[in-house]
């Protein structure tokens, strides 16, 4: 990374330097590659694990893709029917694919649901969250999307729930809504076994550049035992334990031994009086006995981080060029391009490079980007640096989704202050990338999309 003299000399001379590219015409402008095609390399177990890792590894993965069902304990208000309809772009543990499952299982097998306004074929998986309550008060829970009212699933196992959607029509009309996409989850066992000390000593290097850049950050923390949380789009889930739990309760009504009870009681709309996914005690293996979320767990712990591209898009030149640029402009300074796993029960996951550019904490990122939902010491303009390995075969963008073109992804980083919400911290980085030429911004975006 250049030193901060020479970043200071960036400062200084990015207004002249914008206002030269403003000159460029549409022909010569920097352009989302798009999503890098070729062979995907995602998906798989890291490498070094056991056989008997590999074997609840394995068993993860089967559980991940099983679709629920009324008789497993699918709802009464769910947001999908299945772990790996959420995460399967490029591979199953991605982010949101290009064709969205929601739209067709809102009224599958004669469910009762209409589609709400910000969910299409051709747009990202959603969850939605309320601001606030209807007294006024603070919100921010998960609202699913669906009720398995009407439903008569294939096997013939049908429900005489009546309960209805939320009327979230209303609730955008009225400025509450705010909009989730699924993170990706590959890489995410080295992510849980950074040391907490790891990520307070990287939040402190830099110290002037981030100075003069108006960067500054903060983790995340448990409101229990006061360690850094770090999973989530603000960091709000300690482990992947607990994210796994949160997810089979929230996106899909599954009980499970973290979350015992429903979140909706009505008694006509019970599968099972009992929690859906619990320890089997009478398993023939160790893999088999172990409950849904626990194998979930298993499976994200043990998927192998991205594989970055060498040479697409735009050749090897190119990219070694954005990457410079991605440093020089001060991106590195919250993607930190690599932190490094402390300790760790598995082999697999000891003493390894993460190369996930994120810094794992909270910034400030202005009234654009804001959701106004508290999580943890989160507020509502703050964000979780978002991981980029694996960026370049993503298809959408932001923690809402907005957007599928990564230019104006970058420039959704640029926010001024508002009455409720000071400015983003990633004004003068962005004021820099605008500075450099259409070149190097290609180079960027090239480098961008190897991920």
């Amino acid at each position: 990374m250049r030193d901060s003299i020479g970043i200071l000399c960036l400062v200084a001379t990015g207004a002249l330097l914008a206002a030269a590219a403003g000159f460029a015409t549409p022909a010569d402008a920097a352009q989302d590659p798009g999503v890098r095609g070729g062979t995907i390399v995602v998906g798989t177990a890291i490498d070094g694990l056991s056989s008997n890792e590999q074997a609840f590894f394995d068993t993860g993965r089967d559980d991940f893709l099983e679709v629920d069902d009324l008789a497993k304990g699918l709802g009464p208000r769910f947001n999908l029917d299945n772990c790996a309809g959420c995460h399967s772009q490029p591979a199953i543990g991605g982010s949101a694919p290009p064709a969205n499952p929601q739209a067709i299982i809102a009224t599958a097998f004669g469910a009762l649901n209409v589609v709400p306004p910000f969910i299409s074929q051709n747009g990202p998986v959603r969850e939605v969250r309320f601001k606030f309550k209807a007294n006024g008060s603070r919100d921010g829970g998960v609202h699913a999307l669906f009720v398995i009212s009407g439903r008569v699933d294939s096997g013939g196992v049908a429900t005489a729930c009546q309960l209805l959607q939320d009327d979230f029509a209303a609730q955008m009309a009225r400025n509450n809504v705010s909009l989730r996409i699924p993170t990706p989850l590959f890489g995410a066992g080295l992510i849980e076994q950074i040391a907490d000390r790891d990520i307070v000593a990287n939040l402190r290097t830099y110290p002037l550049p981030k100075l003069l850049l108006g960067i500054s950050g903060r983790p995340n923390r448990s409101g229990n035992d006061g360690t850094i949380t770090r999973f989530g789009w603000k960091a709000q889930n300690k482990s992947l334990l607990l994210f796994a739990g949160e997810a089979y309760n929230v996106e899909m009504g599954i009980t499970n031994e973290l979350f015992q009870t429903e979140r909706e009681e009505a008694s006509l709309c019970q599968g099972a009086l009992i929690p859906n996914t619990v320890t089997d005690t009478n398993a023939a293996s160790g893999a088999e006995a172990i409950s849904d979320i626990e194998k979930f767990a298993f499976f994200m712990r043990f998927l192998a981080p991205p594989v970055p591209s060498l040479s697409s898009p735009g050749g090897a030149v190119s990219l070694a060029s954005g990457r410079n640029d991605f440093a020089q402009i001060g991106c590195g300074l919250c993607h930190t391009p690599s932190l490094r796993t402390g300790e760790a029960t598995v082999t697999a996951l000891r003493g390894r490079s993460a190369e996930l550019f994120s810094d794992l904490v909270l910034h400030r990122m202005g009234p654009g980007l804001a959701d106004d939902i508290v999580q943890g010491v989160a507020a509502g303009d703050e964000f979780r640096t978002a991981p980029l390995w694996g960026l370049g075969q993503r298809v959408f963008f932001l923690h809402d989704g907005r957007t599928m073109d990564l230019v104006e992804a970058i420039h959704a980083h640029r926010s001024s202050s508002s009455v409720q919400f000071g400015p983003s911290e990633a004004n003068r980085v962005i004021d820099l990338y605008d500075a450099l030429s259409e070149v190097a911004k290609q180079d960027l975006l090239n480098f961008l999309r190897s991920l």
